[in-house]
C-alpha cells in the first residue's frame, strides 16, 4: 500500500506536486492568473533538481501549447497548465493536439473570459473548449484536483485513447484556498502512471512516421475525425477502469457521476466543480427537515456521462442544472443542454430547469441554492417550470 502524507495546501500547489510525481519529460507553460502558482511551483521543482524535466518558458499560451505539441509528437510525456484567456489563445492548438492524438495533460484553472475584464471563477473558458477533443475532468476540491491530474495521465496515454486531457479546478476557490489533501508517495504515483512508451514518435528513426500531414479535398480528414470520436468513446471504459484502480490504490472513491441522497430523491440539482459542496450542504439541511432532495455531481465532463447521469436521475420529479457559464442564443446553459440531451435518449422524462449562476466569481450564497430547491419542490407538486434560463442571483439592473 502507498504511504500517505496529509498536507494543508492549495489546489494549485498540489496539482504541481501531482505533475512532479508523474515525471513529465517536458513542461512548456506561460503564467496566467489564477493558474500561475502551478507553473511557479513546478519551475521551482525543476530548479531544485526535484524532477528531471525540461521546463520551457515561452512568450504566450499559444506558444506553450505549440511547444507541448512538438515535444509530445517527438515522443515525450508532456504536461502544462493555463487558464481563461490563455486557454482561449490556445484554441487552434487544442484542436491540433487532439487531431494528432497527442496525450498531453493540462491543468486549467477555471476563470471567466473577458470582456469585461475579470479574473475570478466561472466555467466560460472550459466550456469554450468543450468540442476540442480533450478528455476533461472537473474537481470539486484540491484532493480531487490532485487525483484527477494523476488519473488523466494514465487515461490520455492509454493505447485505446491517445487523446489530450484536461484536469480542471475552479479559480481561487480551489486553486488558492487552503485545503486538506492526502498525497501519496512518489514511487506509488510513478508506478501507477507507468513509463510512457510512445507509439508513433517523430524521433523514432527506426520506424519513421508522418506527422501534421495535409488532408485536403478527397483526403482522409473525415476519417481522422471519426477516429477521434471512436477514441473519445473508448475513453469511457478506460476512465472507469483507471478510476477503479486508482480508488483501490488511494482509498478514495471515484466515478464519472457522483450522487448524494439520490436513493429516494424527488428533486435533484446537477452541478460540477466547487459548488457541489455548497449544494450538498443545503441538501443535508433540507433532508434533516424531511425533504427528499439529492445532488448529482458530474466529475468527468468529456466524454459526457449520458447513461450514468440518466440512471442517477431516474425516479425524480424535477431537476435543476447549475451552469457557471452561458450558451448565448441557446435555450439553456451548456451543462443543462447536455443533461437534456442525455435524458432525451433515455426513459427519464422530467422537467429540467436551467440556472446560470456565479459568473465572474459572483457569490454562490446558500440562500440561492435553497431557492432552487424551493422552485423544484413547487414544480414537483405540479407548478409549471420556468421557460428559458434563470439567472440565479443576478441584479435586475447592472
Amino acid at each position: 500500500m502507498p504511504e500517505h502524507k496529509t498536507l494543508a495546501t492549495t489546489g494549485n500547489l498540489v496539482v504541481a506536486e501531482a505533475m512532479r510525481q508523474c515525471k513529465p519529460h517536458v513542461v512548456a507553460a506561460y503564467p496566467i492568473t489564477p493558474q500561475t502558482t502551478i507553473v511557479e511551483e513546478f519551475a521551482g521543482f525543476v530548479a531544485k533538481g526535484k524532477t528531471d524535466c525540461e521546463y520551457v518558458t515561452v512568450e504566450s499560451e499559444h506558444s506553450a501549447m505549440s511547444a507541448c505539441i512538438g515535444a509530445s509528437a517527438a515522443g515525450a510525456r508532456v504536461m502544462t497548465a493555463t487558464s481563461s484567456q490563455g486557454l482561449a489563445l490556445m484554441w487552434e492548438e487544442l484542436h491540433i493536439a487532439s487531431g494528432m492524438r497527442l496525450p498531453i495533460v493540462m491543468a486549467n484553472a477555471n476563470r471567466a473570459l473577458s470582456a469585461p475584464i475579470n479574473i475570478h471563477c466561472d466555467h466560460s473558458d472550459i466550456m469554450g473548449a468543450r468540442d476540442t477533443g480533450w478528455v476533461t475532468y472537473f474537481a470539486e476540491t484540491a484532493q480531487e484536483a490532485y487525483d484527477n491530474t494523476i488519473m488523466a495521465v494514465r487515461v490520455a496515454e492509454h493505447p485505446d485513447v491517445l487523446l489530450p486531457a484536461m484536469s480542471t479546478l475552479d479559480g481561487f476557490i480551489t486553486t488558492h484556498s487552503i485545503d486538506r489533501v492526502s498525497v501519496m508517495d512518489d514511487d506509488s504515483v510513478t508506478s501507477f502512471v507507468g513509463e510512457y512508451k510512445p507509439k508513433n514518435a517523430l524521433l523514432d528513426t527506426d520506424e519513421p512516421v508522418l506527422q501534421g500531414a495535409f488532408a485536403g479535398l478527397g483526403g482522409p480528414f473525415f476519417e481522422f475525425k471519426k477516429q477521434q470520436r471512436e477514441a473519445m468513446e473508448n475513453s469511457r471504459a478506460v476512465i472507469k477502469s483507471v478510476g477503479e484502480e486508482y480508488s483501490a490504490l488511494s482509498g478514495r472513491p471515484f466515478d464519472v457521476v457522483e450522487a448524494w441522497g439520490m436513493e429516494d430523491a424527488e428533486t435533484a440539482v446537477v452541478v460540477l466543480g466547487s459548488t457541489a459542496g455548497n449544494v450538498r450542504h443545503v441538501a443535508r439541511g433540507l433532508r434533516a427537515n424531511g425533504q427528499k432532495v439529492g445532488v448529482v455531481k458530474i466529475r468527468v465532463w468529456r466524454p459526457f456521462p449520458n447513461e450514468e447521469l440518466a440512471a442517477a436521475l431516474e425516479g425524480v420529479k424535477a431537476v435543476a442544472v447549475l451552469d457557471r457559464a452561458d450558451s448565448f442564443g441557446a435555450e439553456s446553459g451548456p451543462v443543462c443542454l447536455e443533461v437534456q440531451g442525455a435524458l432525451y435518449g433515455s426513459d427519464v422524462r422530467v422537467p429540467v430547469v436551467s440556472y446560470v449562476y456565479g459568473l465572474g466569481g459572483a457569490d454562490v450564497k446558500l440562500e440561492l441554492i435553497e431557492s432552487v430547491y424551493e422552485d423544484l419542490s413547487k414544480i414537483a407538486a405540479g407548478a409549471a417550470p420556468p421557460t428559458g434560463t434563470v439567472y440565479l442571483g443576478a441584479r435586475e439592473e447592472a
